[in-house]
C-alpha cells in the first residue's frame, strides 16, 4: 500500500464529535513520546500531518486522519504522562473505552512501545484490553534506529515475551529517522483494509 493522499477529517473527545462509522479504521496508540506522531507522518508520507511535540502529553484528542478517501488512520492521545491531573487521567480512561469499546469500524489497534526499554506496566495493560476485545495482533517496536543488530534481536524476543504476544501476532522493527519498516506495517495495514471490504461484501 501507498497512501498518496491524507487529511484530517475529525477531532474529538466523544461520539457526536467522530466521523460517521463508514470506514475502516486502524487506530495507534502508545505511550507519550513513543513517536507515535512521527510514526504517522512516516506512513503518509506528510512531514506535519500529524504534529510532533518536544513535549509529551500533548495530544488529548482522538484524531481522525482520511487516508486515500478509503481508510481512516486513527491517532489516539498517549498514556502514562505522569504530569496529567488524576480528573485528566480518569477522562482520557474513559474516553478511550468508549472508542475501543464501541467503534464498530475499528478493526486494529497498532500498539506502539520503544525498542530500546522493556514494555512498561501500562503497554501490557493496553495490550491485554486489545486482546479483551479482539483489536491486538500488530505491536511496531519504534526507535530502531537507536539499537544495535543483536540488541535489536534481543530486545523484540523481550517485547513478545513481556506482552504474551501469540506466535501469528505481528512484531514490526520501525525507524521513522532511517525510514525503515515501516512498508511491512503498510503491507499489513492494506490486509486489514482489504479484508473489511471483503466481508461487507
Amino acid at each position: 500500500m501507498i497512501i498518496k493522499k491524507s487529511e484530517l477529517e475529525a477531532i474529538g473527545t466523544k461520539t457526536e464529535q467522530f466521523p460517521a462509522p463508514d470506514k475502516v479504521e486502524i487506530a495507534f496508540a502508545g505511550r507519550s513520546n513513543v513517536g507515535k506522531s512521527s510514526l504517522l507522518n512516516l506512513l503518509t508520507g506528510r512531514r506535519k500531518l500529524a504534529r510532533v511535540s518536544g513535549s509529551p502529553g500533548k495530544t488529548r484528542t482522538i484524531n481522525f486522519y482520511l487516508c486515500n478517501d478509503q481508510f481512516r488512520i486513527v491517532d489516539l492521545p498517549g498514556y502514562g504522562y505522569a504530569r496529567l491531573s488524576k480528573s485528566q487521567q480518569e477522562s482520557w480512561g474513559a474516553m478511550m473505552e468508549n472508542y475501543l469499546e464501541n467503534r464498530d469500524n475499528l478493526r486494529k489497534v497498532v500498539l506502539l512501545v520503544d525498542i530500546r526499554h522493556k514494555p512498561s506496566a501500562q503497554d501490557v495493560q493496553m495490550y491485554d484490553y486489545l486482546k479483551y476485545y479482539g483489536l491486538d495482533g500488530i505491536v511496531v517496536a519504534t526507535k530502531s534506529d537507536k539499537i544495535s543488530g543483536n540488541e535489536r534481536q534481543r530486545n523484540l524476543a523481550l517485547i513478545r515475551k513481556t506482552l504474551e504476544m501469540g506466535k501469528d501476532d505481528i512484531l514490526i522493527p520501525v525507524s521513522a529517522l532511517n525510514r525503515k519498516g515501516h512498508e511491512k506495517l503498510l503491507d499489513v495495514m492494506e490486509e486489514i483494509v482489504e479484508s473489511a471490504w471483503t466481508e461487507e461484501k
